[in-house]
């Protein structure tokens, strides 16, 4: 023991927001943070388990966005992703795909019947969600930057105040 109090805990909410203060030092833009913030979002929600790590890191490389924070964000939407999965695939379905019972007991029935049918039927479900999904990201990802990037400004000249000490 060296008599020092234990540091208090960060919550989750603190420490996103100090990374994003510490990307706004480091000369980062509000506006490239806007969109590492409004992509991370929409691609952490994409209808594939598994897949969005890749998604976001290959966005984020493809486009110069800050690794670290859109992948903390893609892990902190990872429960959205599942609530929207099922309303995503029954999306599809209104753009063509097939009904495909999504309950455990009938999709293990289905997949001992016949694994090969059973992959083919629910790749069929997964590309209309993947549709559905391609239809509704571009729209959410350009509210949810114009909606973040006017906060992001000012937080910008707020912390550029204090470095300079005005």
């Amino acid at each position: 023991m060296n008599g020092e109090a234990p540091a208090p805990r960060r919550g989750w909410r603190q420490r996103f927001t100090g990374l994003i203060l510490a990307q706004l030092r480091q000369g980062i833009t509000p506006e490239k943070i806007a969109l590492t913030l409004a992509l991370g979002a929409v691609l952490a929600v994409f209808p594939i388990l598994g897949s969005t790590t890749l998604l976001c890191a290959g966005a984020a490389l493809w486009l110069r966005l800050n690794q670290p924070i859109i992948q903390l964000l893609n892990y902190l939407c990872y429960p959205l992703q599942l609530v929207l999965l099922l309303p995503l695939y029954r999306a599809g379905e209104s753009l063509g795909a097939p009904h495909l019972s999504l309950s455990i007991p009938q999709l293990v029935a289905r997949f001992q019947a016949g694994p090969w049918q059973f992959v083919r039927d629910f790749a069929t479900v997964a590309l209309g969600g993947i549709a559905a999904w391609c239809l509704l990201a571009p729209p959410v990802a350009a509210l949810l930057y114009f909606t973040l990037l006017r906060p992001l400004r000012l937080l910008a000249q707020r912390t550029a105040v204090r470095a300079t000490g005005s």
